[in-house]
């Protein structure tokens, strides 16, 4: 892996803005977890969902007391990918407000643990999206503890799925 790659990897977990001439440059065949066939094809759908390669795209999936985050940012120099990272945020925010969470089930291939408990306490869940460099973020609070139970279950299947590390 090059050193630009890494910085690109550290700031885009970091959330901070890449360092005068860095670059984000990325060969998905490179990545560990390419040749994973399970994997890849959450990698595919979810190119195909969010309209950014999953490849060089970084994810987390946060708890926090009152809920929890998804975050999705990757280099932000790329300005289309940012922006179609944001307005899919907002569209899965809104979604997610409406109980309907078609979008992680296509990109996972089945049903998405917790999504249909927080489909029924819809009412008590808000999603909140804020931008963030080189992409966004979901904020997910509730104060219903089924609801935070079942988010929670969410965004931990999510964690699994992709790979991504716990924060």
């Amino acid at each position: 892996m090059s050193r630009s790659t890494l910085v690109v990897i550290i700031t885009l977990l970091a959330g901070t803005a890449l360092p005068a001439g860095a670059q984000h440059t990325h060969d998905p065949s490179h990545h560990p977890a390419a040749h994973d066939t399970s994997f890849a094809a959450v990698q595919a759908r979810g190119k195909q969902a969010m309209g950014v390669d999953q490849y060089t795209s970084a994810h987390r999936f946060d708890d926090l007391a009152d809920g929890g985050r998804i975050v999705l940012q990757r280099d932000p120099a790329d300005t289309a990918g940012t922006r179609t990272i944001r307005a899919h945020l907002r569209d899965v925010a809104a979604a997610f407000g409406r109980g309907d969470f078609t979008t992680p089930g296509f990109v996972h291939g089945r049903d998405v643990p917790g999504t249909a408990t927080m489909a029924v306490h819809r009412a008590a869940i808000a999603y909140t999206v804020r931008d963030l460099p080189g992409g966004g973020e979901i904020r997910i609070t509730t104060t219903d503890a089924e609801a935070r139970r079942a988010v929670r279950e969410f965004l931990a299947f999510q964690r699994a799925d992709h790979r991504v590390q716990d924060r």
